[in-house]
């Protein structure tokens, strides 16, 4: 079964099986004048010119303007969402018909009726790609630690669709147009949740030594382009600096995101006695340029040590004598 290009309502791409055309001509989102495209074409068609038996009535729409079809536009899908919660978040995404959300296997929450998904390899963000290509790119999604593969939940019915995706531990999603921060966006290598179809999920090696080493974040960070909406999770409460050629001393742990206007770099934490005794750890990332940084107030790291510490030395949090107390009983 074939699978077709069009341009939606929105001006961006969307791709839909054969067997769903009927139903988004129906639906009013396939029109007449709507340009398609499926593998072998040369180039985008009106749906009327090459898929004639889907139209009712006479008439084909009028010819393209000299030049060719109008560009393509935005790479990535439209989606629409809502941020659901307070300190727990989720994010619930509205798809229309042909749209499709890429995201982290194990991430779904719960879906609408016509949504259907399928777990693939990489991205989807070339579909042209081949094999080996994409085994290259789910290699290097192994150096992050993330599954090697991407579950594409699309909108295979009428109307729009909801589905909704949650991270496996408390936190802040944090919303990201990848269009206004310049297309690029470089994350923790554990922080993507979901994006828009048509986004590029890759990996950034971080070319100093010292701070691959030391860095909280290690040699690998996330790389998200595109020019559509992606999400990320943080712990805790997340906040948003905006740098203008000004440095910014943070917390290994707490780094979440940034653009590709940053430097990261790390840097001593002071002299031998506040690096071992500050209770601060050894290093702290620096972060200078021009654009725009995440911070988390509660990393997962910390929160589970805090955790695993507290049941290790058998004590209950806000007992003075710790676990002596089970030692008398009720």
């Amino acid at each position: 079964m074939n699978t077709w290009h069009y341009h939606s309502a929105s001006g961006s791409t969307a791709t839909t099986p054969e067997e769903n055309l009927t139903e988004l001509v129906e639906a009013g989102t396939v029109t007449p004048q709507t340009l398609v495209w499926t593998q072998g074409m040369a180039g985008w068609e009106p749906a009327a010119k090459v898929l004639p038996a889907l139209f009712k009535g006479p008439g084909l729409p009028p010819a393209l303007p000299t030049g060719g079809p109008p560009p393509l536009g935005k790479r990535s899908h439209e989606v629409d969402y809502e941020i659901i919660g307070e300190s727990i978040q989720m994010v619930e995404i509205e798809l229309d018909p042909g749209e499709t959300v890429i995201a982290e296997a194990g991430a779904m929450n719960y879906m609408e009726n016509g949504i259907a998904f399928e777990t693939k390899m990489g991205d989807g963000s070339t579909p042209n790609e081949g094999f080996m290509g994409k085994l290259m790119a789910v290699g290097k999604r192994a150096l992050t630690g993330e599954s090697l593969f991407m579950t594409h939940f699309s909108n295979r019915g009428v109307g729009k669709k909801r589905v909704a995706f949650a991270a496996p531990y408390p936190g802040t999603v944090l919303p990201v147009d990848l269009a206004q921060v310049g297309g690029e966006l470089l994350c923790q290598k554990d922080s993507f949740l979901c994006a828009a179809m048509g986004t590029q999920v890759g990996i950034a090696l971080n070319k100093k030594l010292g701070a691959g080493l030391f860095g909280g974040e290690g040699f690998i960070l996330q790389r998200l382009n595109g020019d559509g909406m992606a999400f990320i999770h943080a712990g805790g409460t997340v906040i948003r600096k905006e740098l203008r050629g000004e440095k910014l001393f943070v917390d290994t742990g707490c780094l979440v995101a940034f653009t590709k206007g940053i430097n990261y770099d790390i840097q001593r934490a002071g002299n031998l006695k506040s690096m071992f005794l500050g209770g601060e750890g050894l290093f702290l990332a620096t972060l200078e340029g021009h654009g725009t940084v995440w911070l988390q107030s509660m990393p997962f790291a910390r929160l589970a040590q805090r955790i695993t510490g507290m049941y290790a030395s058998g004590r209950e949090q806000g007992s003075a004598i710790g676990g002596l107390g089970n030692l008398f009983g009720d």
